[in-house]
């Protein structure tokens, strides 16, 4: 009988890089947002088919592949971001297999010699909703260091994970089982290379993961720190990133030996949901399966499995093909990859401040809460438009820490309400909207920001005016905050105080119409005031309301109710 089982997890990750052309060809890339914007089916979520292929992609007679160099320096950045060491030589190789998708019957890829190798990336804190614990990382949980493999074996994150290799390689093509457009089945199967030649970094770790937690939270900052870099879009829908967890277990018996499974690979998850309900399903399959059949880990006892999102369970689709099987050799028609000191230095000055380093830092240098940050680093376009309005505000006086607090409650509030109120009205077609596509620039938020910190605006006339800022539809997303809004009830690039001005919002510092307004609501509130001085402070509540009513806007409710108590405190 079994005691105890402990899940072993190595992790396959496969990236598509946001290039604007393919690996070995100048056939556009459909993992480019501005490829796909162009050459997108309207009212469709994918890509004419065989709309991007040219004689490369096809493997036509006579055509030759040449490297793409924005790949290769995209590859090492999120190498260089793993921790791995950069190979100073590396090369190129035919790996042979015939399927329909695959034009050449062989791949491109990298074998023996990868590009980037020997890495490591610590896991972070992971809380009990299997989520990073951001609390824990404000506390100072060190993302640099640590002992490498499960010796915790709490499968709770805190430890370093091993990166054998990340190479360099293209995609594949896919087959369409169904007419393309939609329409009733005709029993055939449809070729659309679209997506072969894409250029492709396939990213390999140990088997260091003891829980289904820590493969998605490996996998959630895996994908943001590919953001962040630029080297993928990372839109799942899209396939960008796919996942290949490779799973089998130890099986502790009441006899006290071990034994292992035989390792699973589940081959293509394309979302988190679906990588943590694939290894838990292992994890419960693999001990029935091994009482049944008795079979251990041995070489040629490695099975490849697909995901059913419906059945909720994995089936078998082959025997595992070994390296030997794919008859690698170098190619003929591609030079190695020199990698010089000169040129790897000028790629790391291009790696940015990674995701969890930057809520670290928010925490700390602008008092924003765990949740806070982990909001704003969720989306790197929210992310890079929320550090220019801090950039912007301090040009207009702010200090910083105070900058980086206010702009955090513009883009998480009156921002988020905007972009949600989009995301609902496109329906459950479309891409969420992110703050930074409401056409506001972050120039305009920093305006709205020195208005509400010299008292010239309320917090009412402060969310008004962003509202009138933002254009009337989404720009295009994709760094979108670089491009001025399309004229929605105010012109692209309007000044905020000008806006404010025009639209009675700045606030009334006439000390005398201040006073009135404030008599006028106490006057009005004769039950509200005898509570207030009876010691019921939530009753001056109400007494502000009303004054701030009668101002129409045009005072600080701040402002309001310090003058409310003095005067109520002295009657």
């Amino acid at each position: 009988m079994i005691r105890s089982v402990e899940l072993i997890v190595g992790m396959e990750v496969h990236v598509e890089l946001a290039t604007r052309s393919k690996m070995f060809s100048r056939a556009p890339s459909p993992a480019h947002p501005e490829v796909y914007a162009r050459h997108g089916v309207p009212g469709h979520p994918g890509l004419e088919p065989n709309t991007l292929i040219d004689p490369v992609v096809l493997a036509l007679p006579g055509a030759l592949p040449v490297m793409n160099l924005a790949a290769v320096e995209l590859s090492m950045m999120v190498g260089l971001a793993l921790g791995c060491t950069i190979a100073p030589f590396s090369k190129w190789d035919r790996k042979s297999y015939f399927y329909a998708d695959l034009p050449k019957n062989y791949q491109i890829s990298q074998y023996d010699l990868p590009l980037c190798f020997d890495g490591s990336v610590m896991l972070p804190p992971i809380g009990p909703d299997g989520r990073i614990d951001f609390e824990a990382l404000a506390r100072g949980a060190d993302l640099s260091t640590g002992p490498r493999g499960p010796q915790s074996g709490t499968g709770r994150g805190g430890r370093a994970v091993g990166i054998i290799r990340a190479h360099l390689e293209e995609d594949a093509g896919k087959l369409l089982h169904e007419p393309p457009g939609g329409g009733p089945g005709d029993g055939l199967s449809y070729a659309d290379y679209n997506r072969a030649g894409t250029p492709l970094l396939e990213i390999v770790t140990q088997p260091d993961f003891r829980s289904a937690d820590e493969c998605v939270v490996f996998s959630q900052m895996l994908r943001n720190i590919c953001r962040f870099l630029g080297a993928s879009e990372g839109v799942m829908q899209r396939g960008h990133m796919r996942f290949e967890p490779n799973i089998n277990c130890v099986l502790t018996l009441d006899d006290g030996r071990t034994v292992r499974t035989p390792v699973v690979e589940v081959k293509n998850l394309n979302s988190f949901k679906s990588l943590r309900a694939a290894i838990e399903f292992e994890l419960r399959e693999q001990p029935r399966r091994w009482e049944q059949d008795r079979v251990e880990f041995a070489p040629g006892t490695k099975t490849t499995r697909g995901w059913d999102d419906v059945k909720l369970e994995t089936f078998v689709q082959r025997e595992k093909e070994e390296a030997h099987d794919y008859r690698y050799f170098p190619d003929p028609d591609l030079p190695p990859v020199v990698v010089r000191d000169e040129w790897r230095r000028r790629v790391a000055e291009r790696v940015p401040e990674l995701p969890l380093d930057r809520a670290r830092r928010y925490i700390a240098d602008f008092a924003l809460s765990p949740k806070e940050a982990a909001a704003i680093t969720d989306e790197r376009d929210d992310c890079l438009f929320y550090e220019a309005v801090i950039d912007a505000a301090v040009l207009r006086g702010v200090e910083r820490s105070r900058a980086g607090r206010v702009a955090a409650n513009f883009v998480l509030h009156n921002g988020q309400k905007r972009a949600n109120e989009r995301t609902r009205a496109l329906g459950a077609t479309g891409e969420p909207v992110l703050v930074s596509a409401l056409g506001i620039t972050p120039a305009q938020v920093a305006g709205i920001i020195a208005l509400r910190e010299s008292g010239k605006l309320s917090a009412a006339g402060a969310d008004e005016l962003f509202g009138l800022l933002c254009s009337a539809e989404p720009v295009a997303q994709g760094f979108a905050y670089q491009t001025p809004g399309r004229g929605g009830s105010e012109a692209p690039n309007a000044d905020p105080e000008q806006v404010a001005t025009r639209r009675g919002l700045i606030i009334v510092v006439d000390e005398a119409a201040l006073d009135a307004w404030c008599d006028a609501a106490i006057a009005a509130e004769p039950a509200s005031v005898a509570a207030f001085r009876e010691g019921n402070v939530a009753a001056l509540g109400r007494i502000v309301g009303a004054a701030m009513k009668l101002a129409a806007g045009k005072a600080d409710a701040k402002a309001v109710r310090e003058r409310l108590e003095r005067k109520l405190s002295k009657g």
